[in-house]
């Protein structure tokens, strides 16, 4: 990224800081308030049943929340620190960047679990029990955190190598196109987003197409409706957390529209980053009745409820 971008976002960040920055952050921080506390009713109301931290789906279900919930206090936090902050120390901003990433890269690739886990209940739902053991869950769930780490895990050694002093710097603005600026760096990120695309939406595509092709087979226009609506609600949810992907490559264009650069950075970050974590919730929680039922003994501060036998929908 150019050096008169970088000069241009600062100035402007730090004119905004003086007009309707207060407006925007008690907006996103709200969002990011009433989002956290959904989820966290969502984490609540797992702990509290064995129903739940006992079966594969909603083990992976549950991951994808707190995941959610740490990016979102995270990309809030750097959000308001952006703009309140006009020095913020490397070390700090690094901390922040790396949970960030780490929660970002994550949840298409539970998004791919979770439709791979879908597909084997529908399509081999005899040795479901074989396949998908509470285990073998948290096994693959570790090797999504090793595998996210992979893409700026190098980063990280290779600026250290370079400069030792590097995490004792200060920054203007905690960005990660603004830490990790080398063009190395650029040029790897694109390459490993590009494979997180191939990766995630084929998955997506090959077991979404299985379970609607098993559906049909069943002769039940019920259950073909059940799967095409299952099948749309899951691609939007993931077409929104893959937007992460392509983010750095949008922002570029926003430099070409100077007047509302500001305004185009704040309406990306919200579309990005906060409307993704509301929609799961929504798709992978509230359509559950088993989940919902539960759900809203806490959600309102009502107890007492037993949840029901049924384990899906």
């Amino acid at each position: 990224m150019n050096s008169s971008f970088y000069n241009h976002s600062v100035s402007s960040s730090l004119l905004y800081r003086g007009t309707t920055s207060t407006i925007v952050t008690v907006i996103v921080v709200a969002l990011g308030i009433i989002i956290n506390y959904i989820n966290g009713t969502l984490v609540h109301t797992f702990r509290k049943h064995q129903i739940f931290y006992m079966n594969p789906r909603y083990i992976l279900y549950i991951h994808l929340v707190l995941n959610d919930t740490i990016y979102l206090f995270t990309s809030v936090s750097m959000f308001v620190f952006s703009y309140t902050l006009y020095n913020m120390s490397v070390s700090l901003c690094c901390l922040f960047i790396v949970v960030a990433l780490f929660t970002s890269h994550n949840t298409p690739l539970n998004l791919a679990l979770m439709a791979v886990e879908c597909y084997i209940a529908v399509c081999f739902p005899l040795r479901y029990a074989e396949f998908c053991t509470n285990k073998r869950i948290y096994i693959v769930i570790g090797c999504v955190w090793v595998f996210s780490s992979l893409s700026f895990m190098t980063d990280m050694f290779f600026y250290l190598a370079k400069d030792p002093f590097w995490l004792f710097n200060s920054i203007p603005i905690c960005n990660k196109d603004k830490l990790f600026s080398h063009p190395v760096s650029v040029q790897k990120e694109e390459i490993i987003y590009l494979l997180y695309l191939t990766i995630v939406w084929f998955t997506l595509i090959f077991t979404y197409l299985k379970i609607y092709f098993a559906a049909q087979a069943a002769n039940s226009a019920n259950s073909e409706q059940k799967a095409r609506n299952t099948i749309l609600l899951h691609g939007f949810q993931l077409l929104l957390s893959m937007l992460t992907y392509v983010d750095p490559m949008i922002k570029k264009h926003f430099v070409n529209v100077p007047q509302y650069f500001i305004e185009l950075q704040c309406f990306w970050f919200i579309f990005v980053h906060i409307l993704p974590r509301v929609v799961s919730p929504i798709v992978y929680g509230l359509r559950d009745r088993t989940f919902r039922q539960c759900l809203k003994n806490y959600l309102f501060f009502f107890y007492g409820s037993k949840p029901p036998k049924a384990l899906y929908n």
